[in-house]
This record gives structure tokens, sequence and C-alpha cells, in this order.
């Protein structure tokens, strides 16, 4: 079974988005939710220690890489199991929490309750007053400024004009606003509510001051 001290050495120090605390949490969260739904908890930890473990940070990696690193992470995955002997079932198990564990960039949908735990938990870390954090430090890290008003296009399309960036309210409506609806656990829609509410609360506040509205 891989530990928490083999993830942090897998995880990068420079990257205080996806880096070995934000591992941790979306762990100890799985391991929350996994308990409560029944699902395999031996997969679920795997899959949670692994889930970021190959390109998933910015600046480091090129666009392309970010966006599949799901697929790099599927595959590191399997070499660590492997090497540790795990029967191949439970192996292609992991792979497919970590595979299904994308918001967008991906055509594997959760399957699994193991998978759908994974993917409920590493969603949770996108909202309530860690997602505000993570999305503005995200979108620092990109070189993209914390907010600017998004264009008309981008309102109805989700889709920046030429030269728009995509600040972190960008990314809030295009992603975060979405996250709570898209979970598959009831304990974890329920675990979202409150921190839903603080999301849409501060980027409201946010777009409100940046007007100068209030």
């Amino acid at each position: 079974m891989p530990t928490p001290e083999q993830a942090r050495a897998w995880m990068p120090d420079h990257d205080p988005v996806h880096n070995f605390d934000h591992v941790m949490r979306v762990y100890r969260m799985a391991e929350r939710i996994a308990q409560a739904e029944g699902a395999d908890l031996e997969i679920v930890r795997a899959a949670a220690l692994l889930h970021d473990a190959v390109g998933s940070a910015p600046g480091s990696q090129t666009k392309e890489q970010r966006h599949n690193h799901h697929d790099s992470s599927a595959e590191f995955a399997a070499s660590v199991l492997n090497q540790e002997g795990w029967a191949l079932d439970k192996i292609h198990a992991v792979q497919h929490c970590i595979l299904a564990h994308r918001f967008r960039y991906t055509t594997d949908r959760p399957l699994t309750l193991e998978a759908k735990v994974l993917y409920d938990a590493d969603k949770l870390d996108v909202l309530g007053a860690l997602g505000v954090a993570r999305t503005i430090a995200y979108a620092s890290l990109a070189g993209q400024p914390f907010y600017t008003q998004p264009s008309q296009q981008f309102l109805s399309t989700g889709v920046e004009e030429p030269g728009e960036p995509h600040s972190s309210y960008h990314e809030y409506l295009f992603k975060l606003v979405k996250i709570k609806d898209t979970l598959h656990t009831e304990t974890a829609r329920k675990i979202a509510a409150r921190r839903h509410d603080f999301l849409v609360a501060y980027y409201s506040e946010l777009a409100a001051e940046a007007a100068g509205e209030k």
C-alpha cells in the first residue's frame, strides 16, 4: 500500500495548489466519504495518494501535460502498484479512479463507487475557503490575474475572446460554481452545501468591490 511518506516525495514543493497538503486533504476527505458510503478503502487510499502524482503543477509542465496529468498519474500508479505486487484488477480500479477524477479534459467518468469517492473528495477541495485560496493561487502561478471582468463572449459560451485572461473569477464562473451539482455521493453533497455558499458569497463580493459597487 502506498504511504503518505511516499506521496510527499512525488509532489512538487513549489506548487501551493497541487502539493502534498492538497493530496493529504483529499486523502482524509476520501477516507471520510468512503467510510460513510461503504467504498473499498484500500482502492480509495491508493488513488487519493496517486491522483496528482505526475504533471499537475503549473509552470513546470506544458499546458497539455497539465491537462493530461490524470493519464500520466494513472500510468505512474500502475508502475508503483505493480512493484508492490498488487493484483491487476485492483491496479485497474485505482487507475480508473485517477482517470475519472478530472472536471474537464477527460472522457472518463466515475463508474465505480471508489472513483466517485475520489472525484468528490478532490472537488470538495476547490470549494469553500480552500477553494478560493487555491483558485487565486493557481491563477497567480499561471500568470493570470485574480480578477478581471469577463467578456460577454465568455459569459455566454465559456470561451475567452482572443487575448482575454482567464482570471480566478473566470474559473469560478466556468467551473467552481458548477461543482456542487456534479458530486456523486450524498456525503459529499452535504459537505459541499456550506462550502458552495461561501464560494458564491466571496466571488459575488469580489465582483461587486471590483466594480466599485461596495
